[in-house]
């Protein structure tokens, strides 16, 4: 059962981002710094299974709901912990063979839970990212969630259900809200936390349906833009940076569901 279990994970994945909500969002893309990029490419491509593809000469690798995105850096700040956002988190059909996988290629297990089903695996620059296990999915692997940490936690989930139209609710013990594509999941920190810009998870990317009018309209109430709303010609999209009020880049982007 282990072999089978490890010849799943080998399989290819047909990937594609989510269809927006009602606001014109859904989840879109991870990006993180690395100062090993082949570390991080066996870690998401041949420990986790994403499938390569090209924004302009950049490779990046797909998940089903999200893209991940590495870029190669001579330094880079710390992990994700101690940041606004804390881990990422996906779901997986095998939790076990997934866990045996990272064993064999040498990537550190930080934490498992047998009983709730769930691991945490560190990638290359210590970006921490939680497995959970859900028999009843359809593929080996999907993105399922984005682990905010701050000291005003529910403010953050009512600014993102506010803004971005996230549906507030629980996801298991923790206040949350949902996209299509994520589930935005807060928690307390009992001490300050750090901005993520220039850590190992640099931003978290949202696809956004319209996005000229949409950063007007985030603008006009007052969010004040790191990089305006610009056209990449050469990238066939269009992006705009801002910095939540708790310190977590977010950058966004129409037409990288092309890709």
């Amino acid at each position: 059962m282990r072999t089978l279990g490890l010849m799943v994970l080998a399989m290819p994945l047909m990937a594609q981002l989510p269809a927006p909500n009602g606001m014109g969002v859904a989840m879109g893309h991870l990006h993180l710094m690395t100062t090993d990029a082949a570390a991080s490419k066996r870690f998401w491509v041949d420990y986790l299974g994403g499938t390569v593809a090209k924004l302009g000469k950049l490779d990046v690798y797909k998940f089903p709901d999200v893209i991940v995105v590495v870029t190669a850096r001579e330094k880079v700040g710390g992990g994700s912990e101690g940041s606004a956002v804390n881990h990422l988190g996906f779901k997986v059909k095998d939790l076990d063979a997934y866990l045996a996988k990272c064993e064999q290629m040498g990537f550190r297990i930080a934490a498992r839970n047998p009983q709730t089903r769930q691991g945490f695996v560190m990638a290359p620059g210590e970006v921490k990212v939680e497995l959970s296990e859900d028999k009843t999915m359809a593929g080996p692997i999907a993105h399922h969630h984005i682990h905010f940490f701050n000291q005003k936690h529910l403010e953050t989930q009512a600014w993102y259900a506010k803004h971005f139209g996230a549906a507030p609710g629980k996801r298991l013990r923790f206040d949350a809200a949902d996209l299509p594509g994520v589930n935005l999941t807060f928690s307390a920190s009992e001490t300050a936390v750090a901005p993520t810009k220039g850590r190992a998870m640099d931003h978290i990317g949202f696809e956004v349906r319209g996005l000229e009018a949409f950063v007007k309209k985030l603008e006009a109430a007052g969010v004040k833009f790191d990089v305006p709303y610009r056209a990449v010609p050469a990238l066939g999209i269009s992006i705009a940076f801002f910095t939540d009020p708790w310190g977590a880049y977010v950058e966004l982007t129409e037409g990288l569901d092309k890709i």
